[in-house]
């Protein structure tokens, strides 16, 4: 919007930030100003505004300042991720270990357990962002580490499928903060030419979790065979993992702080370039504010609905295989025992799928279009253990191990909720939204695993395929949506009737208001 625009509608009472200061004149433009930097504007500010005009850093300082910040956050986001992604999958360890046969679990019941964790995630997604904006960030992520530990623990004391079910709805609940958390504290650290590789990265230890996971799962299920512990196995991996979970919720708590502006590992002049490196992200690090504007405005945004058609559409699959990889494999005919272990190289196919082509994305500045060749690769996969016969269960489980790089492009989406949501209540939004179709997609890819089909499953594999397909196009219709509005954008910065705001891109103002920001594809 140009002043000009403004001026055409005297009579229209502006929504958002920028209008305020663009539509204000004179002595009212200096207060309106004042206000904005006060009441709308963005953390950042704080430093901003104290810094002597002229702040610049070298070359050099700014790399230094990048490998601190690389080696005090990404070690906490990815071991707080990894474990994550095993406290949810333990239930699938569990599954061949015992559990079905200890809680007189029938039917489709085994299947409920998987979709119930979501439902938990659901029903607090939105609180949660909501939580995760107003107050300090790392401390509620922080608590919410330790209490999910906490509630993964009691799994192991729950006898029957009535049991199960409340302590699974409780630990979606919990998790639900993590993914939104790490999107946001990305985008506080890092510039957005760097989200996508360093997203890939603390997602990737979902990979490194499966395989240390299937490790750990296959050394208790051998003990617990030969009647080595004084426990079932199933319960031990509970204890196990729960116990690691509460305890590194501490050392997140200690070590992770809430902002650059209060990190305790940086000097001050080291929080001032933290800022300055962001400044073109047109984002800064948070607002506590909410906003009704943006609030309405994410849900006006054609790509929040391709965001979250995406999520809907992709988790079906993830739902599925995430609670039944290890009795796919055992379909294959492989023994339970041999399934905890043959499991792992999926998951080192995650890792280097994740982190090599989140690297691309970002080198070649193209993240859309390496997730949609990542998610071809699953595509294949799933065609492989889909369309082989029986016999050769080998090929099969190399398809099933190729399905393992269908979690980049949930990743590039999520790194661009970082990337190309501006407006801290938008950001939010648009991250809540994403994540309870992640779960409504994650509820509905259990129940395509119907037991009459087993052991081949065929409905199920049919409609991840179907699923895979949808996803490619999806992704690259991002891509065509995005290039088209920077190219408009390019064309209305050269006109003459461009503001540019001094210091906006600390005012907390979305990408659609702020004509400078530039969204990644």
């Amino acid at each position: 919007m140009s002043a000009a625009d403004v001026e055409k509608a005297p009579d229209h009472e502006p929504d958002s930030p920028i209008e305020k200061v663009m539509s204000a004149k004179g002595t009212e433009g200096i207060q309106a100003r004042a206000h904005l930097t006060e009441e709308d504007g963005d953390e950042a500010l704080k430093i901003v505004h104290e810094e002597a005009a002229g702040f610049s850093m070298t070359p050099e300082e700014e790399r230094a300042l990048l490998r601190k910040i690389d080696w005090h956050i990404l070690p906490l986001l990815c071991i707080v991720y990894g474990l994550q992604f095993l406290d949810k999958t333990c239930l699938s360890y569990s599954s061949i270990m015992g559990i079905q046969q200890a809680a007189g679990l029938v039917g489709q019941q085994y299947s409920w357990l998987g979709s119930i964790f979501y439902f938990g995630y659901l029903v607090w997604e939105y609180p949660t962002n909501r939580l995760l904006q107003r107050l300090p960030l790392a401390k509620y992520t922080s608590f919410n580490i330790i209490v999910w530990g906490l509630v993964l623990t009691c799994m192991s004391g729950a006898t029957n499928f009535a049991g199960l079910m409340v302590v699974r709805f409780f630990l979606g609940l919990f998790e639900a903060s993590v993914s939104p958390g790490f999107a946001l504290i990305t985008s506080q650290w890092y510039k957005t030419s760097e989200q996508g590789a360093r997203t890939g990265i603390w997602f990737s230890f979902n990979g490194f979790a499966q395989i240390f996971g299937g490790l750990v799962a296959y050394g208790l299920s051998r003990g617990d065979a030969a009647h080595e512990l004084s426990i079932a196995g199933w319960k031990v991996v509970f204890i196990l993992t729960g116990t690691l979970t509460i305890s590194f919720g501490f050392v997140v708590l200690a070590f992770l702080p809430d902002s650059p502006l209060n990190a305790r590992f940086l000097t001050p002049r080291e929080k001032a370039m933290a800022i300055e490196r962001i400044r073109g992200n047109n984002q800064g690090v948070g607002n506590k504010h909410f906003k009704w504007y943006q609030f309405k405005e994410a849900f006006t945004d054609v790509r929040t609905w391709l965001f979250v058609s995406y999520s809907l559409i992709a988790d079906i699959p993830n739902g599925g295989l995430t609670n039944f990889f290890s009795i796919i494999i055992t379909s294959f005919g492989y023994t339970s025992q041999q399934s905890l272990l043959y499991g792992c190289p999926a998951g080192a196919v995650e890792v280097v799928t994740l982190i090599g082509f989140l690297w691309l994305g970002d080198r070649f500045r193209n993240r859309l279009v390496w997730g949609a060749f990542s998610e071809t690769i699953s595509l294949l996969g799933m065609v492989l253990m889909y369309a082989l016969p029986t016999e050769l269960k080998v090929g099969r489980l190399i398809g099933y191990y190729l399905t393992g790089s269908s979690a980049t492009g949930f990743v590039v989406i999520l790194s661009l909720i970082s990337s190309n949501v501006a407006g801290y209540t938008k950001k939010t939004t648009v991250s809540a939204l994403y994540l309870i179709f992640y779960c409504v997609g994650n509820l509905i890819g259990p129940q395509v695993f119907q037991a009459k089909d087993a052991p081949r499953y065929t409905p199920a594999l049919i409609t991840i395929i179907v699923c895979f397909i949808l996803c490619i196009f999806i992704l690259l219709g991002i891509w065509y949506v995005n290039h088209r509005e920077n190219v408009r954008r390019d064309a209305l910065r050269d006109s003459p009737d461009y503001v540019h705001v001094k210091n906006q891109e600390f005012l907390d103002l979305t990408d659609g208001e702020n004509m400078e920001f530039r969204y990644r594809c």
